[in-house]
């Protein structure tokens, strides 16, 4: 018996490849510990990260973002130009403009495709996933690339040793195209954001508030700015209420999935909604130790690396997570197609 779920009556969406890259510089918890007050045992007991690869001097997210599009264009092996559209889930711009979505276009020679940035904070990526995902759908559009691309080293103080433990620098890109028939891909989503989170997690300087002088430099505005604390209770209340939300509206247990896919914040974080879903540790895709925070880069990184240890198949139920800044939370259940 086929199984009814949620989603759209016409145009099914599915994602049918997928590229990711991250620069090959390393910064170590040993290299840390040289820079700040900190040690290896300390991060890894309250992050479970490693290490995280950090963008060289002289390069942007653009570029990442373009590698990881080459990357995916080449394993659905279609050209640049066959792209429709490029939407980008950034909140580390090259710059304030052209949109990053631009910069891509150009870099991978995608001479027909309109694009935009969305900025959600770590939830760009699932944002950015539904926007795409809605262009097909609607029969808009037949090929859209979604990229998640954050170069957050650029923006984290490395004299904070609350902030720069956690974060570093990766892209990931999907191809959004109609599902064929008999596949089911995108299924459902469930997206919130919550304003009065703010304050506890932004970067102040360089906008029209706060355009940048000397004193917004010196006072460290251009650096990202996070209570730790708030940020914490809230992706663990906020993504357990959300994947609970899109798995009841749609019949779907736990036990049902293929694997779970979450941002990769923090260890805990990720543990404690997957406890809330009751889904066993090991569909439960974690490589946080391995790059860090890369913020709308981590949920497709961590497909690559499902694909790679054999957890992701074809045929899969699949749920996706996210909480960012803003605050901003996301979900998503959609059935691999790949």
């Amino acid at each position: 018996m086929t199984q009814e779920f949620r989603g759209p009556h016409c145009t099914r969406a599915k994602i049918s490849a997928l590229g990711t890259y991250v620069p090959p510089k390393i910064l170590t918890n040993a290299d840390l510990e040289k820079m700040v007050d900190t040690n290896d045992q300390w991060i890894t007991e309250r992050t479970g990260i490693k290490e995280r690869h950090i963008l060289e001097k002289g390069q942007g997210t653009s570029d990442m973002a373009a590698e990881a599009a080459r990357r995916c264009l080449a394993a659905r092996g279609i050209e640049a130009s066959e792209v429709d559209a490029i939407i980008i889930g950034t909140v580390t711009p090259d710059m304030m403009f052209p949109s990053t979505a631009c910069l891509v276009q150009e870099k991978i020679g995608a001479r027909g495709a309109w694009g935009f940035d969305v900025s959600a904070g770590c939830s760009g990526f699932v944002f950015a996933l539904q926007a795409g995902a809605k262009l097909v759908e609607s029969g808009a559009h037949k090929k859209v690339l979604v990229i998640g691309a954050d170069a957050n080293s650029r923006i984290v103080d490395y004299t904070d040793r609350t902030t720069c433990i956690i974060f570093g620098d990766g892209a990931g890109a999907v191809l959004i195209e109609p599902a064929d028939e008999g596949e089911v891909g995108l299924i459902d989503f469930v997206h919130e954001i919550d304003g009065s989170g703010g304050p506890a997690l932004n970067l102040a300087g360089g906008g029209s508030l706060n355009p940048a002088t000397a004193e917004t430099v010196a006072s460290g505005m251009h650096f990202i700015h996070q209570d730790g604390q708030t940020v914490y209770k809230f992706a663990v209340r906020k993504m357990a209420e959300a994947t609970t939300k899109v798995l009841e509206r749609n019949g779907v247990e736990g036990k049902d999935l293929g694997c779970f896919i979450p941002h990769q914040a923090n260890k805990r974080i990720i543990t404690a909604t997957a406890d809330r879903i009751g889904i066993e540790p090991e569909r439960v895709i974690i490589n946080i130790e391995k790059y860090g925070n890369t913020s709308a880069g981590t949920i497709p990184l961590a497909m690559g690396t499902a694909m790679e240890e054999g957890k992701l198949k074809k045929g899969d139920l699949v749920l996706l997570a996210a909480a960012g800044a803003g605050f901003t939370v996301g979900a998503t259940l959609l059935r691999w197609e790949i």
